[in-house]
């Protein structure tokens, strides 16, 4: 067992321990400037969900308009089509082959499971509404939690088993396979 590196791993149905294949202790360069590139690339997601939401508010507004008032009748689908479209964008672009959302390529992050796989759409889409929600309820822990793990991790991502690593930082770690 390797606890001169802080690496617990998970229990497997063997009785053995798999290891995690992200180690903080022997790649640091993979989670170094983890935390504040996914602050920036949280605030570049939040435009790119952003952008057709405000789009669709406006012709909603415009078509009622037109309709002579009838057309706003859609403004209560505004909602919940907005929660649709941004899970549907956290799912196909975890479950893509990048395993990133546009904001995160642009930063340089992917996000992995514990043991090594990329992220697929089911993980993507589960992780957004866990966030969502943790941020709702544990606004200061959830922050306060990716502060004191070596792998930068926050609390959604702690309950997911799932590691956000630096992309730009190629280091050799096993790749899992796709569990689909």
């Amino acid at each position: 067992m390797s606890y001169e590196t802080g690496n617990s791993g998970a229990w497997r149905n063997d009785g053995g321990v798999q290891p995690h294949a992200y180690d903080p202790y022997l790649h640091p360069e993979l989670f170094r400037g983890v935390a504040t590139r996914r602050a920036f690339a949280f605030l570049i997601d939040m435009v790119v969900i952003s952008v057709p939401v405000i789009l669709g508010y406006i012709f909603i507004a415009l078509f009622g308009v037109v309709t002579l008032g009838i057309g706003w009748a859609l403004f209560w689908l505004a909602w919940p089509a907005s929660v649709v479209w941004a899970i549907v964008y956290y799912g196909a672009c975890i479950g893509g082959p990048s395993s990133a959302t546009i904001g995160m390529r642009l930063m340089d992050l992917e996000l992995r499971t514990w043991y090594g796989a990329p992220g697929y759409f089911v993980l993507g889409a589960t992780h957004a509404v866990l966030f969502w929600v943790s941020v709702s309820f544990l606004t200061p822990f959830v922050v306060l939690v990716g502060l004191f793990n070596g792998r930068r991790r926050l609390l959604h991502d702690l309950v997911l088993g799932t590691v956000v690593i630096n992309n730009s930082v190629r280091a050799p770690v096993p790749q899992g396979a796709r569990t689909y």
